[in-house]
């Protein structure tokens, strides 16, 4: 098995092409000299030619194949074989059953087939899904929320159980799901561009996660609301795949040329070697949600250190806000992906439950160090199965000027665990980076203060003279 991820995989090639354009591979009967394997291999194989430079991916769809019986399994072969090398290959085949019918369906699609990835229904549960995830090669992704009117028949209803956060509907399950099964990091999800508030919401659930988005073209999706809706925070992690209205054009290649660069215009490829400046738009409901429910407050407030501040952040609210704290702990994950280590260990109080929400969505074991040692029991600074030795990663609400995380990780130290990251949602930038750095250690964010401010500011959430406040006190 490879070492490198299908999403990495995804993501160079995304890179090289300066393209998040999927060429769907669609031999609809209407569009074919005749009614034959070779014709519907025939007419892939012109566009595969024409538009190979474009293609941040190719997308076959499986039943117009299959629709010829055995010549049409092989000439889907032929047609997944004829993509350059270093281009994915995604069989759109919508895949779903149970675990031993699930792997034969894997090895069809990856060693018969040779695709690079493939479409699966998630409606049987994980272990109908992890077949398809245990090479990290060979990516999956879930339908979520499908670009069909029919869609809202069975994904939009509000479903409760147990772990699931109360008022999420049956899609925002499968994101959130999807982020817990993506243990080797090649596990995306399908939301049709035809819903892009629906997009939006499945972003700031899942904010790392690549996202296939149907629809754009001859369903009606609209090119820049998908893009608005479902970019991640670095410019990729979106897929639009566009079929009819290139396999139909009169020149394939000026057509995808055009989609590739009307794309281009609302893309910011980054090489990842820096966060982003600005809130992006997968994490701006979380800041939205985190206004909403009163985690940031604008005002007078006195601290604990008697100075008088514009603003007030108190993420202990979250635990009142299930569907908020979800949304909280997967902001963290693509930040965490990047690190490495053994276990979390989340900082008491406010952190406790967003490091629980964690390690409930991505399956990493938690520790926590006790503000208090108990004079009673095992007299345990810290709570939780660990081994001396292993790499931990401190987990905070917020980094203020680093001290609470030096007293913590000095217990963690004394323990035998080794730390060398700090992770956190909100940095106030009151020079906890800075203290932590020169320590030794790196401190991570989802936000920082000033991000913050400056998309509530343009996106009028927040008054601007308590903007202007509190940027005020930064500046000191």
């Amino acid at each position: 098995m490879s070492l490198v991820s299908f999403s990495s995989r995804l993501t160079t090639r995304a890179r090289e092409a300066g393209s998040l354009l999927c060429i769907g591979l669609d031999p609809h009967p209407a569009d074919l000299t005749e009614q034959s394997a070779p014709a519907a291999r025939d007419f892939c194989l012109r566009l595969i030619e024409a538009t190979a430079g474009l293609a941040a991916a190719f997308k076959p769809n499986a039943a117009f194949f299959e629709a010829f019986g055995p010549e049409g399994v092989d000439a889907l072969r032929q047609v997944i074989a004829a993509v350059p090398e270093g281009i994915p290959v995604i069989l759109d085949a919508k895949r779903g059953d149970i675990a031993s019918t699930a792997q034969a369906y894997a090895s069809a699609a990856f060693q018969a087939l040779g695709a690079d990835a493939i479409t699966v229904n998630p409606y049987l549960g994980h272990d109908a899904v992890e077949p398809f995830l245990s090479d990290p090669a060979r990516g999956v992704f879930l339908l979520c929320k499908t670009s069909n009117p029919g869609a809202t028949d069975l994904q939009d209803l509000v479903i409760a159980g147990s772990g699931i956060p109360a008022g999420l509907t049956l899609y925002e399950t499968v994101a959130l799901l999807a982020q817990k099964w993506n243990r080797n990091d090649n596990l995306g999800l399908v939301v049709g561009a035809t819903y892009p508030e629906d997009l939006r919401r499945v972003r700031s659930l899942a904010p790392g996660l690549w996202i296939l988005a149907p629809g754009v073209g001859a369903q009606g999706g609209d090119l820049q609301a998908a893009l608005k809706a479902g970019l991640r925070s670095d410019g990729l992690g979106l897929l639009i795949p566009v079929s009819r209205a290139i396999s139909r054009a009169a020149d394939l290649r000026a057509e995808a040329t055009r989609l590739r660069d009307a794309i281009r215009e609302y893309m910011a490829l980054s090489d990842g070697s820096s966060q982003v400046d600005e809130v992006s738009t997968g994490l701006a409901a979380l800041a939205d949600g985190l206004l909403e429910a009163g985690c940031v407050k604008f005002g007078e407030f006195t601290l604990k250190s008697g100075l008088v501040s514009p603003i007030y952040l108190d993420l202990r609210q979250l635990v009142s806000y299930p569907a908020l704290l979800a949304q909280v702990a997967a902001a963290y994950l693509p930040v965490l992906r990047s690190l490495s280590f053994d276990r979390l260990a989340a900082l008491p109080y406010a952190a406790l439950p967003i490091g629980a929400a964690i390690s409930l969505q991505s399956g990493l074991p938690m520790v926590y160090p006790r503000k208090e040692v108990k004079a009673y029991g095992t007299k345990a600074e810290i709570e939780g199965l660990y081994v001396p030795g292993e790499r931990v990663v401190v987990i905070d609400d917020l980094a203020t000027t680093g001290g609470s995380k030096f007293e913590a990780i000095e217990k963690l130290v004394s323990a035998g665990l080794q730390v060398q990251d700090v992770v956190v949602l909100i940095d106030r930038q009151s020079g906890a980076f800075e203290s932590l750095e020169q320590a030794g250690f790196s401190l991570h964010a989802v936000f920082t203060l000033t991000q913050l401010l400056e998309y509530w500011e343009k996106a009028g959430k927040v008054p601007g003279e308590k903007i202007q406040a509190v940027r005020a006190i930064l500046r000191r």
